[in-house]
């Protein structure tokens, strides 16, 4: 029986990068992919970072009891949802699975599929340093939303509060200060056969 390994953290905590570099150093993951309504950022591609779908798409397979998770945010450019959906694409049976999200949906996916069926992966790093990536990453964009980057900033202060960490049974995390090392951290946390075949 394969697991859903569940990467989160809070905005730019690098976990991203983490996920990427795991699934380069782990090519036998499959992935989760998110859906959602918000516009596509420079550089990302559809079915890679997201399934890119409009409201309506969305609400067609709630109609059809296929949403495991879905959240809304109130950003400064209106409302954007983000959903796990049970569209054929996860099989237990045959694989591990790699996902990224938030405690929420975390949270969703392990009432949905059961608690030994997904290991939370949570990733932490100085919020100083989270506030100076985040700022570089909005600055590279075309049209920079300063304002969307300081309410995510602060919306994971309560998101990923201690006491809903304490809550979920999240007591390991993965401070993201070095990239490899972290990555291997994780790797060393999923089990000795991913480690053995990352190298």
């Amino acid at each position: 029986m394969g697991k859903i390994y569940y990467l989160m953290g809070k905005s730019a905590s690098g976990k991203d990068t983490i996920y990427r570099e795991i699934l380069k150093k782990c090519p036998q993951l499959r992935r989760v992919v998110l859906y959602t309504t918000r516009p596509m950022r420079d550089g990302e591609c559809e079915g890679r970072e997201y399934y890119f779908a409009g409201q309506e798409d969305l609400e067609k397979f709630a109609d059809q009891g296929k949403i495991i998770e879905m959240r809304t945010y109130q950003t400064v450019c209106g409302p954007w949802s983000y959903a796990t959906v049970d569209d054929g694409r996860i099989c237990l049976e045959s694989a591990d699975y790699l996902a990224i999200g938030t405690l929420e949906s975390y949270a969703k996916l392990r009432e949905y599929y059961g608690e030994k069926a997904v290991e939370p992966l949570y990733v932490t790093v100085d919020d100083g340093v989270r506030l100076e990536r985040a700022l570089e990453r909005e600055r590279a964009q075309k049209n920079p939303n300063y304002a969307e980057l300081c309410r995510r900033f602060l919306a994971d202060e309560e998101d990923f509060a201690q006491e809903k960490l304490n809550r979920l049974g999240i007591i390991h995390s993965f401070v993201n200060d070095d990239l490899e090392n972290c990555v291997n951290k994780i790797l060393k946390f999923m089990g000795k056969d991913f480690l053995s075949q990352s190298f």
